[in-house]
Formats: C-alpha cells, structure tokens, sequence
C-alpha cells in the first residue's frame, strides 16, 4: 500500500478547488468542468457529428420525397 500523497499548493489555490471550497465540498470536483483531454475527446466525437448532420440530411430530404410522391399520388 502506498502513501498518500502530500497536498499540492498551486492545486488548492486553483479555480476548481476554490469554487469546491465555496460550496462546501471536501474535494475540488465540479460537474461539467473543463475536459483536460479536449483534444481526444473531441477526435472520438467527430464521427458522431457527422452521423447526426448526414441523419438530419436524410431525415428532411425523405421528407420531400415523401411529399412529392404523396402530391403526385393525390393529384390524379
């Protein structure tokens, strides 16, 4: 088993750890801080814009197929 390790100074003074304080948490942790991986984060999601964008493309072009083919259908 390892020792803790001793406190960090530039860490508690940080902005995290200072907004933890202010809220009373024991730990500097904060839902939806910074991502400190950015970068791959944002190479793992880029498939998935992609995905949506080509899915909302599809989703409005059937719309005017559908709507043609229902205007050609009923008109005759």
């Amino acid at each position: 088993m390892t020792a803790p390790l001793p406190p960090d100074p530039e860490k508690y003074d940080s902005p995290r750890s200072v907004a933890a304080r202010k809220r009373g948490l024991d730990q500097p942790y904060i839902a939806g801080g910074e991502d400190p991986e950015i970068e791959e984060t944002l190479s793992e999601e880029r498939p998935y814009v992609r995905l949506l964008i080509a899915m909302v493309i599809a989703i409005v072009m059937l719309g005017f197929v559908l709507g043609v083919a229902s205007a050609i259908i009923t008109s005759s």
